[in-house]
């Protein structure tokens, strides 16, 4: 089923439509794009900005609807940090830092069955260079 976010009113989103925890979490991070914008929140990306240099490819619409969706299910924090201009940083809540399993587990996969084991190595160093860089404390492992 289609259904219409009334909260954000031009965001039609497809929904599972199943009554089954995968498929309800799936409705909240399952769009694309989502899972990178709390990928790039764990390695310290605060701002539009950031996350638009990370994923340069995400039309800036959509980046603020997915922004706009994490807030509304509580993964995510606005604040602002300038009036004028109208500035805004995003951080994980406690909500959202519990999805760190998730997103680690995901990346362990990811190195271990779709990146070649000549890449893996450059890839693990960017991670925890990112990371560190941010001084954030999720790295992810494997």
């Amino acid at each position: 089923p289609v259904r219409v976010n009334t909260c954000y009113p031009r965001r039609v989103t497809r929904d599972y439509g199943q009554h089954c925890p995968i498929a309800k979490t799936l409705d909240i991070i399952g769009d694309r794009w989502t899972l990178l914008i709390i990928r790039d929140l764990f390695l310290g990306s605060t701002k539009f900005s950031e996350f638009r240099e990370q994923s340069s490819g995400m039309p800036t619409k959509i980046l603020s609807d997915r922004l706009k969706s994490l807030e509304q299910h509580g993964i995510i924090d606005r604040r602002l940090y300038s009036e004028h201009p109208l500035r805004a940083e995003y951080h994980l809540t406690a909500l959202g830092r519990s999805l760190e399993p998730v997103v680690s587990s995901i990346y362990a996969w990811g190195i271990k069955h779709v990146i070649h084991p000549a890449e893996r190595p450059a890839i693990r160093k960017r991670v925890a260079d990112r990371a560190a860089g941010r001084g954030t404390a999720v790295k992810p492992t494997s």
